[in-house]
C-alpha cells in the first residue's frame, strides 16, 4: 500500500488517459468570465482556476516582478500568517491586509495603492480571536454599482463603493459608537443572538463597544461573506474551541442580508432548536447552551441553483463531549442552504460528535463532471483526514458509496463517541494510511533492524484509524496509549484547486501518526484563554480570574501519564516515539496529488522540495537510500490554462524559511505534474494566489511573506515583459 513516490509525472499514458476523461463541454460557474476573479476562489465553485493562457509552459520562465505591495505599510503584521487573496473586477484589485483586516483598492497594473477602508477600533476588536484571517472581501453589482463587502474582526459587516472605498449611503443600520458613519455599517451581533434564549435572559445592556460579555462567549469572522443572487450570506467564527474550557458560547448560526439596503432577511440555527431537523441529536438539552459551530471556512454558491454552500466545525470544547452527547447535528457538516430563504435544502455530516479538531478547513469545491457517462453538478468536500467526499450538489447525493465504519469508543468517564463514522469508498484517500492508521504496510523499512525496532514500539500500542480518542490518564489498558494517523492535514492555509475543463482536482497533504495527550479532569478550574490566537498566546494559559461551577468543562488533556516500571524506557507514552529520530513510519512531509474526480482515480502523486536534512543526515540512515519525503511547509497553487502554478509555502507552524527550500513559482503541467518554468520570488507564499488579464496583460498575484524576509503580508505580481 501507499502512495507511488515519482519523478513528478507519470508519462503519455497517463496524459492519454486524463484527457480521455476530460470534460469537453464543462461549464465553469461565474467569477472567472473576462479576465476577472470576482471571488475569493476565482470563481463562484471556489475552485481557484482560471482559463486565462496568455502565461503558458513556453513563457512562464520569462515572468518578471511588475510589482510589490507591501502590507506592512498599512499596519503591524507582526509575526501573523495573513490569509487573503485579492479579487479583481472592473479593472481593480482588492483585499483585505493587517490584522485591523483594512480594506484595500489596489492598481491592477502598478501596484498603487487606490483607497483604503479601516474600521474604527473598538474593545470588541481587540478582544476577537481571528484579526488576521479574514481572507478577502466580496464583490456584488447593485442597481449598476459595484460593492465591496467585508466583515471584520469585530463582527461589523461594511458595504463601500468600490469607486471611491466609501460606506454606502442607506444602507445597513447606525452603529451608535464615536467614529462609526451613519450608513454603510452593521453591528452583526444583534441580529445574531437576538433569538438566543441566554441572550434574552441577561439583565444587562448591549455594549456594541464591547461586545458578547466573555461568559457568554465569543464571536468574530474568519471568512469574508459570499454574495449570491442579491443576498449576502455571513459567515461566523469564534475562539477556537481548543483553546476554551467553557462549555457555553454563541451559536454561529447563519445569517442572510439584502445586498442593497443591508436588511436582515434569514437566519440558519446550526444548532437545531426544538421542532427543527437534528434538535434530537443534542442530547442533556444541550442546544440551550452550547454554541460556537463556526464557518470558518470560506462559502461557495451555485447562483443558478440559488444555493449557498457552507462548511462547519464543532460545538464548545472539541477534546471532550460528555456535555454535548449525540451526533450534534450540525456539525462537521456540509450544508446547502436556499440563498433567499435561508431554509436547508441538503446536508450531510462528514464526521459527529467532534473531538479531535476536524473541523472541515476548506470550501466546498464545485465543478461538472461526467461520471460513467452521466453530467453530474458536484460538490467535492476535502478533510483535514486526507478525506475526499463527492456529491450531487443539487440534490446532496453521493456520487460513489459511503460506508459507515466502527470506531474505537472513548473510556474516558462521563463522555461521548458516535458509534460509527462515514467512510468515502471512492476517491481514494489522498493517504491511504488513514483508512486503518499504522499497519505494517506503512511503518518503516529502511533496514531489517529498523523495521523491527518499529514493529516492537508500536506493539505496545493499540493502533487505530482517524477517529482515536484520548485514554484516561489512569487507564489501566495492557497497551500505552491510542495511536492514529492523519492524511490531509490543515488544508486552511494551502487549500486544494481544481480545474473544471478536466475534471481534475489538486490535494497538497502531509502524513503525521501520533498519540494523543491523556485526558484529567479539570475540577472545575477555568483554563480557557479568550486571546489565544493572539502573538505571544498560549491555548493553555490561565484565565487572571479562575471560575468554578457547571460551565467549565470534565475533561481536558493533560500532560504526559508516566510508564510504569514493565514499560521500556525508551518508549514515550504520551506523543509517538523515534528511533534516535527516525520516525517509526514512512514519512510524507509534503506532497502534491492530482485526482481525476471524473473517476475518483488518484493521476498522480509527487513529492514537494527534497528530504529534509535532519533526515538524511541521521546517522541511522547514513549510506541508505531514502525515498523523497517532500521538504518543509506546505504546497500551494493554482489552475492557470494548461498550467498549475504552484510554490512553497513556508511552515505556518515556526513561520521561519527552510534554508534548502528556494523560493520559486513553478509552472506545472496539469496533467503531470512535471515543472515546465521556474521564477524567483522575494518571499515565501502565504495561502493563496490569483491571476487577472488587465489591459490585454496577464497577471500572476502571489500572496508572500515572512518577518525574515522583510514582506510581512505583502503581495507580489508577475508578468510577461
Amino acid at each position: 500500500m501507499g502512495i507511488p513516490m515519482t519523478n513528478g509525472q507519470l508519462g503519455l499514458a497517463a496524459a492519454v488517459v486524463l484527457v480521455t476523461a476530460a470534460v469537453a463541454s464543462a461549464q465553469r460557474l461565474p467569477g472567472t468570465e473576462n479576465g476577472e476573479w470576482r471571488y475569493l476562489g476565482g470563481d463562484a465553485g471556489h475552485t481557484r482556476s482560471s482559463p486565462l493562457d496568455q502565461i503558458n509552459g513556453d513563457n512562464f520562465a520569462d515572468l518578471e516582478v511588475a510589482w510589490l505591495w507591501r502590507g506592512d505599510n498599512f499596519g503591524p503584521n507582526l509575526d501573523y500568517f495573513s490569509r487573503s487573496t485579492p479579487i479583481y473586477v472592473d479593472g481593480v484589485l482588492y483585499t483585505v491586509a493587517t490584522p485591523r483586516r483594512q480594506v484595500v483598492a489596489i492598481d491592477p497594473a502598478t501596484g498603487e495603492t487606490l483607497w483604503t477602508f479601516r474600521e474604527p477600533e473598538t474593545i470588541r476588536h481587540l478582544r476577537s480571536p481571528r484579526q488576521a484571517y479574514g481572507k478577502g472581501v466580496a464583490y456584488a453589482e447593485v442597481n449598476g454599482r459595484g460593492v465591496i463587502y467585508m466583515t471584520s474582526p469585530a463582527f461589523f459587516l461594511w458595504a463601500l463603493d468600490a469607486k471611491t472605498g466609501r460606506p454606502l449611503e442607506n444602507w445597513g443600520t447606525a452603529v451608535p459608537l464615536d467614529g462609526f458613519p451613519d450608513s454603510g455599517g452593521l453591528d452583526l451581533i444583534p441580529p445574531l443572538v437576538s433569538d438566543w434564549g441566554r441572550w434574552q435572559d441577561r439583565s444587562a445592556s448591549y455594549d456594541a463597544n464591547y461586545g458578547i460579555p466573555r461568559e457568554l462567549g465569543m464571536v468574530t469572522a474568519s471568512a469574508p461573506p459570499i454574495v449570491v443572487n442579491g443576498v449576502v450570506v455571513v459567515l461566523v467564527g469564534h475562539q477556537p474551541s481548543y483553546g476554551q474550557t467553557r462549555i457555553e458560547n454563541v451559536p454561529g448560526d447563519i445569517m442572510g442580508f439584502d445586498a442593497a439596503t443591508g436588511a436582515f432577511l434569514w437566519k440558519f440555527h446550526v444548532i437545531p432548536r426544538p421542532g427543527e431537523f437534528g434538535h434530537e441529536t443534542w442530547q442533556n438539552d444541550a442546544w440551550q447552551w452550547s454554541g460556537d459551530m463556526s464557518s470558518w471556512a470560506p462559502a461557495s454558491a451555485d447562483p443558478a441553483l440559488g444555493l449557498v454552500y457552507i462548511v462547519t466545525n464543532a460545538s464548545t470544547v472539541q477534546s471532550y463531549t460528555g456535555h454535548r452527547p449525540g451526533d450534534n447535528l450540525f456539525g462537521g457538516s456540509v450544508l446547502a442552504l436556499d440563498v433567499q430563504t435561508g431554509e436547508r435544502r441538503w446536508h450531510f455530516q462528514i464526521h459527529r460528535s467532534d473531538q479531535w479538531n476536524y473541523d472541515l478547513p476548506t470550501p466546498p469545491m464545485l465543478m461538472d463532471l461526467t461520471v460513467d457517462g452521466q453530467q453530474i453538478p458536484a460538490l467535492i468536500q476535502n478533510t483535514k483526514q486526507g478525506l475526499i467526499f463527492a456529491f450531487n450538489r443539487e440534490t446532496g447525493e453521493p456520487i460513489w458509496p459511503i460506508e459507515e465504519r466502527a470506531v474505537i469508543q472513548t473510556e474516558v468517564p462521563g463522555n461521548y463517541t458516535a458509534a460509527t463514522q462515514p467512510y468515502p469508498t471512492r476517491p481514494e484517500p489522498v493517504d491511504p494510511i488513514v483508512w486503518d492508521g499504522l499497519t505494517e504496510d506503512f511503518v518503516i523499512d529502511y533496514t531489517p533492524e529498523l523495521r523491527q525496532a518499529a514493529l516492537e514500539i508500536l506493539a505496545h500500542y493499540r493502533v487505530g484509524g482517524l477517529y482515536v480518542p484520548a485514554l484516561p490518564e489512569d487507564h489501566d489498558n495492557a497497551f500505552y496509549n491510542n495511536v492514529g494517523c492523519l492524511g490531509g492535514g490543515n488544508i486552511i492555509p494551502h487549500p486544494p484547486v481544481a480545474d473544471p475543463s478536466t475534471g481534475l482536482m489538486y490535494v497538497s497533504h502531509r502524513r503525521t501518526c501520533n498519540a494523543p495527550s491523556f485526558m484529567a479532569p479539570t475540577g472545575g478550574v477555568d483554563v480557557d484563554n479568550p486571546n489565544y490566537a493572539v502573538p505571544g498566546a498560549s491555548r493553555a494559559t490561565p484565565n487572571t480570574t479562575p471560575t468554578t461551577g457547571t460551565t467549565v468543562v470534565a475533561w481536558l488533556p493533560r500532560g504526559a501519564r508516566r510508564p510504569t516500571d514493565t514499560q521500556a524506557p525508551f518508549v514515550s507514552v504520551t506523543g509517538l516515539p523515534t528511533i534516535d529520530g527516525v520516525r517509526l513510519y514512512k514519512p510524507m512531509d509534503n506532497f502534491l496529488s492530482a485526482f481525476q474526480m471524473n473517476t475518483g482515480e488518484r493521476s498522480w502523486s509527487l513529492p514537494v522540495g527534497e528530504t529534509p536534512e535532519v533526515i538524511r543526515n541521521n546517522p541511522r540512515l547514513a549510506g541508505l537510500e531514502i525515498p523523497n519525503t517532500g521538504g518543509a511547509g506546505w504546497s500551494i497553487q493554482m489552475v492557470m490554462g494548461d498550467l498549475l502554478v504552484q510554490t512553497r509555502a513556508l511552515s505556518e507552524g515556526t513561520r521561519q524559511i527552510v534554508p534548502d527550500a528556494p523560493l520559486q513559482l513553478h509552472g506545472r503541467d496539469k496533467l503531470t505534474g512535471e515543472i515546465l518554468g521556474s521564477v524567483d520570488l522575494p518571499a515565501p507564499g502565504q495561502y493563496g494566489m490569483m491571476t487577472y488579464l488587465h489591459q490585454g496583460k496577464q497577471y500572476i498575484v502571489v500572496q508572500i511573506g515572512s518577518v525574515q524576509t522583510n514582506f510581512p503580508g505583502s503581495l507580489v505580481a508577475l508578468t510577461l515583459p
